[in-house]
């Protein structure tokens, strides 16, 4: 399937909350078929049907280069944990921009995979970040959100600064 064109920060279709995907079929697998496509193409960790400009509540991980994607359907977090962890994070959306994030150590998920098959299974760590980032996206929650006011408006500064790509 073709690699497709990111939808770039500050785009008002991120700030949208995705649609739950109701029909698993060849639509389906086509749409995360193509998110995995341009996950590996831009050698990302996570991708969301919104980075896509598609309204769906689909998202693919691939926690490392070798590892094989995943994807996520109808994503829920049942329970976070009390404890919380920091990461790095950032967005193909915004290309350049990276900042420390905290969130909770530990999450519960339910989740359908691309056959329709319920699943929930517990992830800590950097794990439990990148998928707790993913969702926050279909929840139209941009990840810069989770930063202070101070941070975002520094970071906005800064990435207003960057050049646009494709100008050199």
């Amino acid at each position: 399937m073709p690699v497709r064109a990111l939808v770039r920060f500050p785009d008002p279709r991120l700030a949208r909350t995705a649609a739950v995907v109701g029909a698993f079929g060849d639509d389906l697998a086509a749409l995360i078929e193509d998110i995995r496509d341009t996950l590996v193409s831009e050698a990302a960790i996570g991708l969301t049907a919104p980075h896509l400009g598609v309204s769906q509540r689909v998202f693919v991980t691939r926690m490392a280069p070798e590892a094989t994607p995943r994807a996520y359907v109808n994503p829920i977090v049942l329970e976070a944990s009390a404890e919380m962890a920091s990461h790095d994070e950032g967005s193909v959306s915004m290309p350049g921009i990276r900042e420390r994030v905290t969130r909770p150590a530990r999450i519960r998920l339910r989740y359908a995979d691309p056959g329709g098959a319920l699943h929930e299974e517990i992830a800590e760590g950097f794990e439990a970040a990148v998928l707790q980032h993913e969702i926050d996206q279909l929840d139209g929650l941009f990840w810069i959100h989770r930063l202070s006011r101070l941070k975002r408006d520094r970071l906005l500064k800064r990435f207003g600064k960057l050049p646009v790509a494709g100008d050199a």
